[in-house]
């Protein structure tokens, strides 16, 4: 089934703001295939395609890309959206939890755009849109692993960025702040937990069911993968709600300032 309307692929798409960016990219006129680790006994979204997906394996993620090429003969904008949170102290996540959470935030990032980019290249145009964090651009303590992640795919876009423009091609940030998803029940805890951080990590915990409760639609998030998709002269990041002003604030707060309002938002000592 070649089509000729713009194809995107959203990974992660079953829920939260991967949903919500598939149905925004349909209403944008995108045929729209969104991935999930076991798609088969969901009902996708009017307009959207589910298939299955793990991005944390090479075979599953080529297997997956050369079957979308084969039936539509085109990827116009890659959504790398899928991904795990954490929680807990950065002593209390053993190398292994870490590693695993990497292998999705990070490796499954990279997987996917090495499996895309030879088809952009070769059409000539393509965005790939890369799911960052509001804890991508400043510390989020208890989410030591889950921040690391987030920087590591800001700086990794922004270098791939600078070296695919040439071809047509632009690799873009989306930075969304806390989202009223799944996000605070679904992130990882801690797999080595230690007594000395559980009132702390407890504190955090609550701070981020409130935060998470409180925090912008996945819908806003959505509007702004669409744009970072259509813009005609898109932007590297796309900072999403509160997370503008946390950009703001780490431009031009002096550091020490900005170390106690994190301290005071986080309920830790001064």
């Amino acid at each position: 089934m070649i089509t000729s309307r713009p194809v995107a692929l959203v990974t992660g798409a079953s829920s939260g703001i991967g949903k919500s960016a598939a149905l925004a990219l349909v209403d944008a006129g995108f045929q729209v295939l969104g991935t999930g680790r076991n798609t088969a006994n969901l009902t996708p979204p009017d307009g959207v395609t589910f298939l299955n997906l793990d991005v944390t394996s090479d075979e599953s993620v080529d297997t997956l890309v050369a079957g979308v090429i084969t039936r539509y003969g085109r990827i116009d904008v890659l959504v790398n959206n899928a991904g795990i949170g954490s929680a807990g102290a950065a002593e209390e996540s053993s190398a292994e939890q870490a590693r695993n959470l990497f292998d999705i935030n990070v490796f499954g990032v990279i997987r996917m755009t090495n499996a895309v980019l030879p088809y952009l290249r070769a059409q000539g145009s393509g965005r790939i849109v890369n799911i960052s964090s509001v804890v991508g651009i400043m510390p989020q303590p208890y989410m030591a692993v889950y921040a690391a992640s987030k920087y590591a795919v800001e700086g990794y876009t922004e270098s791939l960025d600078h070296e695919i423009r040439e071809f047509g091609l632009r690799a873009l940030l989306v930075e969304p702040a806390w989202t009223t998803t799944a996000f605070d029940t679904n992130s990882v805890r801690p797999d080595q937990p230690l007594d000395v951080y559980a009132e702390r990590r407890q504190v955090f915990e609550e701070y981020m069911t409130e935060a998470v409760k409180e925090g912008d639609d996945p819908a806003v998030v959505a509007k702004a993968i669409v744009a970072a998709a259509t813009d005609t002269k898109p932007k590297l990041r796309y900072p999403v709600g509160r997370t503008a002003s946390v950009s703001t604030m780490r431009r031009y707060v002096p550091a020490r300032l900005f170390d106690q309002q994190l301290r005071k938002l986080n309920r830790l000592p001064a």
